[in-house]
């Protein structure tokens, strides 16, 4: 049985202040992960997802043009990527990530949209 959901992208998008730690990613072809809780840290640019199951997962981190709605109600970020492309997103590091902005702007630029 499959849980995908219909894809809904609300008119409303996000703003750099919305708190979506806890969201359900939801990929093109199904659900990716939730909204990790180091989102917050990391500037509104990025976006942090766990992947995988709670204990196998890991935190890979998503340049924020790649959110192409946010439903409030439903807790739901639409991504515009594939789970396999959420999947080999670069993996957060808290020391690299939250320690160095240099860091966060390099990795901006190499990981743009990828559209």
């Amino acid at each position: 049985m499959s849980h995908h959901r219909t894809p809904h992208v609300p008119t409303a998008g996000h703003t750099p202040d919305d708190d979506l730690t806890g969201y359900q990613v939801d990929a093109t072809d199904g659900h990716a992960g939730k909204v990790s809780k180091y989102s917050a840290d990391l500037g509104p640019r990025f976006l942090v997802v766990h992947t995988g199951l709670w204990v196998l997962g890991k935190d890979v981190v998503l340049p924020s043009d790649a959110v192409m709605g946010v439903d409030h109600d439903a807790r739901i970020v639409q991504l515009s990527r594939t789970k396999a492309q959420v999947k080999s997103a670069p993996v957060f590091a808290e020391d690299t990530h939250l320690g160095d902005p240099r860091h966060r702007d390099q990795l901006g630029g190499r990981h743009g949209s990828g559209h």
